[in-house]
């Protein structure tokens, strides 16, 4: 299969990146800088870097685009993603609005500028949060992550019926706690965990339960 990452250079994108890999997948792993171990796993034949690209840069599909060719994808995994911690004391309006770039504006119209490279039975899978969910909200603060995972949500969702008729399926996927830069490496599962969850949930998505919420345990989550 075909498939391309955003956010690849470390932590869950490169885990993602290195399973898919090993599993004999063609792997496009999009990042502004690559780290040393993407950089590694590019001596594979199998992997492309594509470096360079911001996601709320206006030329960031231009790039992708570039890089692709003719290319059709049969996933494309939505992961790049920023989280600041905003309390009701510190709500800055700045950090807010680069969380709602970076974890939701840059996967929708990313998804939809490179719609040209799905087809029938392509996947879309969206990296969000259950920190997006207002249903599972029992503590607040993080204004503008949790703001913006639940704007992705909705993207997520309306994409799920916008693509529907087109055959291509849309999840939304929760990756659970994960310890890595983000959180300060506090979580309770390690990246490669996550992954290889997160790839589970992926293969079992199709048309039939496309705009799902899933933790990557495999629970569904409330919006």
């Amino acid at each position: 299969m075909n498939i391309l990452i955003t956010g690849t250079n470390r932590g869950i994108g490169f885990s993602l990146t290195r399973q898919l890999s090993e599993k004999g997948h063609t792997l496009w792993a999009v990042c502004r800088q690559p780290s040393e171990q993407l950089q590694s796993l590019a001596s594979n034949a199998n992997v492309n870097i594509i470096s360079g690209v911001d996601v709320t840069a206006d030329n960031a599909a231009t790039l992708i685009h570039e890089a692709l060719g003719t290319t059709q994808l049969d996933v494309l995994i939505q992961n790049a993603g920023i989280l600041t911690r905003e309390s009701i004391e510190n709500a800055a309006p700045e950090a807010i609005t680069q969380q709602f770039k970076v974890n939701a504006l840059a996967p929708l119209t990313l998804t939809i500028a490179l719609k040209k490279h799905l087809t029938k039975g392509s996947k879309v899978a969206l990296i969000t949060s259950r920190m997006g969910s207002m249903t599972d909200n029992g503590s607040g603060n993080y204004y503008g992550y949790r703001m913006s995972k639940a704007a992705l949500n909705a993207a997520g969702v309306s994409l799920a019926r916008d693509l529907h008729g087109e055959g291509i399926a849309v999840a939304l996927l929760h990756p659970g706690f994960v310890q890595t830069d983000m959180v300060n490496h506090a979580g309770d599962i390690s990246a490669d965990t996550a992954a290889e969850r997160l790839i589970q949930r992926i293969e079992e998505l199709n048309i039939d339960n496309t705009g799902t919420f899933w933790h990557s345990n495999g629970e569904v989550l409330p919006f």
